[in-house]
């Protein structure tokens, strides 16, 4: 079974992956809408990879990835500096009944996935594979 960033052991409960997967799908269309009133980041694309709650479900980390991969620092720090609009826009969309604080993170996933790529790739590794 896949284990997700943020856990570790037992890994998340089903309920944290479905508010996890409520909060990400309604923040991708608040995006996608541009109901933030921010131009600085209304101007961006974002993809939101993935929702990681906390076991007490107060906490939410959103992993995102500005389109094209450029503009990483100016798309946490717009999303940031939103926080609180973005927070209750999500709450009350997604029907939760506490909106959980919301913390964003760069999505490094296909940054490790090309890292692992040029790995397999060196000669010394191929051989080692090979043998």
């Amino acid at each position: 079974m896949a284990k997700t960033r943020a856990y570790q052991g037992a890994g998340p409960s089903q309920r944290q992956l479905k508010v996890g997967e409520v909060i990400r799908r309604t923040l991708s269309e608040i995006l996608a809408r541009g109901e933030i009133h921010d131009p600085e980041l209304n101007r961006i694309s974002i993809t939101i990879c993935e929702v990681t709650t906390s076991p007490d479900l107060q906490i939410a980390t959103v992993y995102v990835m500005p389109l094209g991969g450029n503009q990483n620092t100016e798309t946490i720090a717009a999303l940031a500096k939103n926080k609180g609009q973005i927070r209750s826009l999500v709450g009350r969309k997604a029907g939760l009944k506490y909106a959980p604080d919301l913390r964003f993170r760069l999505d490094e996933t296909f940054d490790r996935i090309e890292n692992t790529r040029q790995l397999f790739e060196r000669d010394d590794v191929r051989r080692d594979l090979n043998d």
